[in-house]
């Protein structure tokens, strides 16, 4: 039986009593949620939500420390050199460039410091993680006074 198409006049009613075809044997039955996934809609553009994702994150404009913050920075850090020796604990704050766009954020770490690389010019702390000292906004620790 040849099913009739709208346009003859038939809108397929002769196939709504037929019994829906079973699977062929030892074959299983395909899930529901498998059969909706093959009419899923495909990503034309790929990289497209990464790229909506990318533009959307939001970067800081690294600050400009004035004249008397960075005179207590220079403070801070000769007094972190003088006792450098007793590996002092410290908590730095300091901007890290964004690698994927203009801009970057501001990152806090805590530690103790091991080493000043005055030729590359970081600040290396024990856990080996490597600060550069331009970057620098504000180093707060037990070793400074309150107020400086």
């Amino acid at each position: 039986m040849k099913p009739r198409h709208p346009a003859d006049g038939g809108h397929y009613a002769d196939l709504f009593d037929l019994p829906h075809p079973d699977p062929p044997a030892g074959r299983a039955r395909m899930p529901r949620s498998a059969r909706a996934a093959q009419f899923a809609p495909f990503a034309a553009l790929n990289g497209h939500d990464d790229a909506i994702r990318e533009a959307a994150r939001v970067t800081d404009a690294p600050a400009v420390l004035d004249e008397y913050a960075q005179a207590a920075l220079d403070r801070r850090l000769r007094l972190l050199r003088a006792c450098l020796s007793d590996r002092p604990e410290a908590v730095f704050t300091f901007f890290q460039p964004d690698a994927h766009k203009p801009g970057g954020a501001y990152r806090t770490v805590r530690g103790r410091l091991a080493k000043i690389d005055e030729a590359a010019g970081v600040l290396v702390l024990a856990d080996r993680t490597r600060i550069p000292i331009a970057a620098l906004y504000r180093i707060e620790g037990a070793l400074f006074r309150e107020g400086e």
